[in-house]
């Protein structure tokens, strides 16, 4: 059995992780997407909430399974039989980052194989990064996450618009005669 893992962050995952997700599922046997912990990034969502959020969103996929790691990609790819990564490519850019990543994984697991698919072109501009600014100024974002998140997002973003509009000390200018 073919095992395809989608390694990310998902913070939060949106419309163009779950494209890559459901082509993927097409193609492999089983779809194992694995909310990675990133020593590089501060999620705005814990651990417990992204995974939780994917899995609502593609719980109706039996081929499709959510689970966490804060470890190596290529340790935790030990254990399947036969893992191949899956990384999405919004642009070139994208690739030189994820190519180094993908030498590294081998050389620490020379059973891993990565695979590199492109992604949809309405999604290539989509990041979560993006989704979390609108979301924190009140946008719509129906067009960038899946239905069954968005007002948990908008949620947990306007709150923390909230609390930093709270925390900031207004400067008044100062009147001179």
């Amino acid at each position: 059995m073919k095992t395809a893992i989608y390694p990310g962050s998902f913070d939060p995952i949106t419309l163009g992780h779950l494209d890559i997700i459901l082509r993927v599922a097409s193609v492999f046997d089983k779809v194992v997407v694995c909310v990675m912990v990133n020593a590089g990034k501060r999620p705005h969502f814990t651990e417990e909430q992204r995974v939780d959020m994917i899995r609502r969103v593609v719980e109706k996929y039996p081929k499709i399974t959510v689970d966490s790691s804060s470890g190596l990609l290529a340790e935790y790819s030990k254990k399947y039989e036969q893992p191949v990564v899956v990384k999405g490519l919004r642009a070139m850019s994208d690739f030189e980052s994820e190519f180094q990543m993908a030498l590294i994984n081998k050389r620490i697991n020379p059973d891993l194989d990565t695979l590199f698919m492109a992604s949809s072109e309405k999604y290539t501009y989509l990041s979560s990064s993006l989704v979390r600014e609108l979301a924190e100024y009140a946008a719509d974002i129906s067009e960038f996450v899946p239905a069954e998140i968005i007002s948990e997002v908008t949620n947990k973003m306007q709150s923390g618009r909230i609390t930093r509009s709270k925390n900031k000390q207004i400067q008044y200018p100062v009147m001179t005669e």
